[in-house]
């Protein structure tokens, strides 16, 4: 079956509520007048902070594109302004701060970047916690162990000889996590590279699923890492 195309953008404009010109609508500004543009309908993060939709991001520059962009919108500057121009800077700088806490994280970053290429969120779909097949293995071991770690604390069991199984029970899970990243980090580079190259949208799609299967499976990490920090903070609960 051939996978649907990545939908383009078209080019939109937005009318300055001062003027009335039209400007791009990622300008912050109007071209013709310098007054502070609403924010309209904008969607796409990287745009906004001037930065192609690639995934791996420098964390200095993107900080300081934060600062320079806070600097501009900050409430404080349009104290005196119109009440447009006062909505304005509100709007982009509640904006602004979503965006950073989104691109900054890369997780965030990916699920974002899924979203504005117009896939569905990384989750089961049938909205059931389906275990991904390369955690199989890993999920019914831990299931096995923690039942059984949590049979001994409720009958009386040493805690340190508790939370030592917890920890044997947690390298897996950790090495799992490990070579999760490696093939995020990977994937992310072959994105960054199909945008540089100019690739088919077909071989987009490609690594965008990819990208989405490792996002769900990331998400199951956390969980079974979650699992164990609970069962050792009934441990900690237990032994004070």
């Amino acid at each position: 079956m051939t996978p649907d195309p990545i939908p383009v953008n078209p080019v939109s404009t937005l009318e300055c509520r001062t003027c009335g010109a039209g400007a791009p609508v990622d300008e912050h500004f109007c071209p013709q007048c310098s007054r502070i543009l609403a924010l309209g309908r904008h969607g796409d993060y990287f745009s906004f902070f001037g930065l192609p939709r690639k995934l791996r991001v420098d964390a200095a520059d993107l900080e300081q594109r934060f600062r320079d962009l806070s600097r501009k919108f900050h409430p404080d500057y349009y104290y005196n302004a119109g009440p447009t121009e006062r909505l304005a800077s509100l709007e982009r700088s509640s904006y602004l701060n979503d965006a950073y806490r989104t691109l900054r994280n890369q997780a965030l970053r990916i699920e974002h970047l899924l979203a504005i290429e117009g896939l569905p969120a990384a989750k089961s779909e049938v909205g059931t916690a389906l275990v991904p097949p390369s955690l199989l293995e890993e999920v019914f071991a831990l299931n096995e162990e923690l039942d059984e770690i949590r049979e001994a604390r409720e009958a009386g069991g040493e805690p340190g000889e508790l939370r030592a199984r917890l920890e044997r029970a947690r390298t897996p899970i950790d090495v799992k996590r490990d070579e999760h990243e490696r093939r995020v980090d990977a994937l992310c580079a072959t994105w960054d590279r199909q945008i540089d190259t100019g690739d088919t949208a077909i071989q987009k799609r490609v690594t965008l699923e990819s990208l989405r299967e490792q996002l769900f499976e990331r998400k199951y990490i956390d969980n079974l890492l979650a699992a164990i920090d609970r069962e050792a903070a009934s441990l900690g609960a237990r032994a004070g």
